[in-house]
């Protein structure tokens, strides 16, 4: 089970460094997504936003298509409250991504270090990291 397929959001597209959270909202609290943490992985969310263009698809459909196109037993599990999303998620199964874009993918990976930790210090600790 691949939890948080979408990067909480980030692998959408509909983040940047310059989007504001609610006071409440659970990224506050994550290094990842501090607006440097953004700006710095920025690059991989932007190929994504590159393939799905040209597929005429969603970020999101892009990133769920590619999780789904690396092991038949991958099942992502992305978190929604909203009805538009889980029929936009859904459709990610009917993205076929050609070795071209998987590469374009692989490479935007292999060429960028993840900034950021996934999770604070005091919850990374409670997983055994």
């Amino acid at each position: 089970m691949a939890f948080s397929p979408l990067g909480k959001g980030f692998l959408t597209g509909k983040i940047d460094d310059k989007t504001s959270f609610a006071k409440d909202d659970f990224r506050n609290t994550v290094p990842r997504f501090s607006a440097e943490n953004r700006k710095a992985n920025q690059a991989l969310v932007d190929q994504i936003a590159s393939i799905a263009s040209a597929k005429q698809v969603t970020s999101g459909q892009i990133a769920l298509a590619w999780l789904l196109a690396q092991k038949s037993w991958i099942v992502p599990i992305p978190g929604t409250t909203k009805l538009h999303r889980l029929q936009e998620n859904a459709g990610a199964d009917a993205v076929k991504l050609t070795q071209e874009d998987l590469s374009s993918i692989g490479k935007a990976l292999a060429g960028i270090k993840v900034a950021g930790e996934r999770y604070p210090a005091h919850l990374s600790a409670r997983v055994g990291k």
